[in-house]
């Protein structure tokens, strides 16, 4: 409910933020709409509240005030630059995009204006959109929950999102959303943090808990799993749906540095049912048994990501369509004589 209200009051100050132009406010839904979708969303999804939406923010507040901050976007880099690879096979150029959960804008500093003409950056962190880097394409900012979009129906071309969709309450609620405010023919392409991720994290705090304190609680939040992300996208609506994986593998001195790592990229665990502590021998019998069972050669420990990327598109007539049932001339059980038919097929 903090959300809702915290998006009503800029909503009713004219202009989420206030760094966008009158020219775009029509693009921007009304108060007491947004406002009514929050509660519909929120009572919709009370089964489903997870995370600490205030936690994170604080989080994400405390990460952006780092005075080196941007040390702790090596992994926001290089998942950004993959989503922008993953842009620029689609061959068109895109007269408006949004970007959710932005943070200091990692995605379209990969872009240039012949990709995309216009760009709205949205993030839940004051700090951070404040932060963003300097770039070619024009930009408006907004301040607003990624769990309660502001726009209209069909307004975007492209709809984009570097690892944060995994914090929201509401994952197929979000997806919704998002393919409300695209455009028909629009697409849809994110990143969000997979269940395998940090799992020698897990494991080695799991089985330190359990031979310190003879029980163990969940330290590292849950994560959507790859087989799950594609029936989401299409109870969303999404049609032609691409979802793949990939798993980037850190190498840190120890656990402790991991954790470090996390707090300052912000993605601290913010579940309701994480333990507030943990005992320094705990801690410290975590730390060995990392180390023994994940450690390399040079006393480095590996942290890994495993990243799911998905691509879908809102429906439009002219998108291709699968062929009906039964319409197929060549069984699969001949896909491996292909060579042979081919040869044998007569001359016209």
């Amino acid at each position: 409910m903090t959300a809702v209200c915290r998006l009503t009051r800029m909503l009713s100050f004219g202009g989420c933020f206030s760094l966008i132009g009158r020219q775009w406010t029509p693009l921007l839904r009304t108060s007491s709409s947004v406002t009514m979708d929050a509660l519909r969303t929120a009572s919709s999804s009370a089964s489903m509240n997870v995370f600490d939406r205030s936690m994170k923010r604080k989080q994400k507040a405390w990460a952006s005030a780092l005075v080196d901050a941007d040390k702790y976007d090596y992994l926001r880099n290089e998942v950004a630059s993959r989503i922008a690879d993953r842009i620029f096979d689609v061959a068109r150029t895109f007269p408006l995009a949004l970007e959710i959960g932005c943070g200091r804008s990692h995605i379209v500093q990969n872009l240039n204006k012949e990709t995309i003409e216009t760009l709205f950056l949205v993030d839940v962190n004051e700090k951070a959109l404040r932060m963003t880097a300097e770039m070619d394409i024009p930009t408006h900012k907004v301040l607003a929950d990624e769990e309660f979009l502001p726009f209209k129906e069909n307004t975007f071309d492209l709809v984009v999102s570097n690892l944060s969709l995994h914090w929201v309450n509401d994952l197929p609620g979000s997806l919704k959303q998002i393919n409300n405010i695209l455009k028909p023919d629009g697409v849809f392409i994110g990143a969000v943090v997979g269940g395998d991720t940090l799992y020698e994290l897990r494991c080695s705090l799991q089985l330190a808990e359990l031979e310190r304190e003879g029980g163990f609680a969940p330290h590292i939040s849950p994560y959507t799993a790859v087989t799950d992300l594609g029936n989401l996208l299409g109870l969303a609506g999404f049609k032609m749906l691409t979802v793949d994986i990939d798993e980037i593998e850190v190498h840190y001195p120890d656990m402790f540095q991991v954790i470090k790592d996390l707090q300052g990229m912000g993605e601290s665990n913010c579940a309701w049912n994480r333990k507030p502590m943990l005992h320094r021998d705990t801690m410290l019998a975590a730390a060995a048994i990392y180390k023994a069972m994940y450690g390399n050669e040079d006393g480095s420990v590996p942290a890994t990501f495993q990243i799911l990327y998905m691509i879908g598109w809102k429906h439009h007539d002219s998108q291709v369509k699968p062929a009906k049932r039964g319409s197929a001339n060549v069984s699969f059980g001949d896909i491996g004589k292909m060579k042979e038919l081919s040869r044998n097929k007569p001359n016209s």
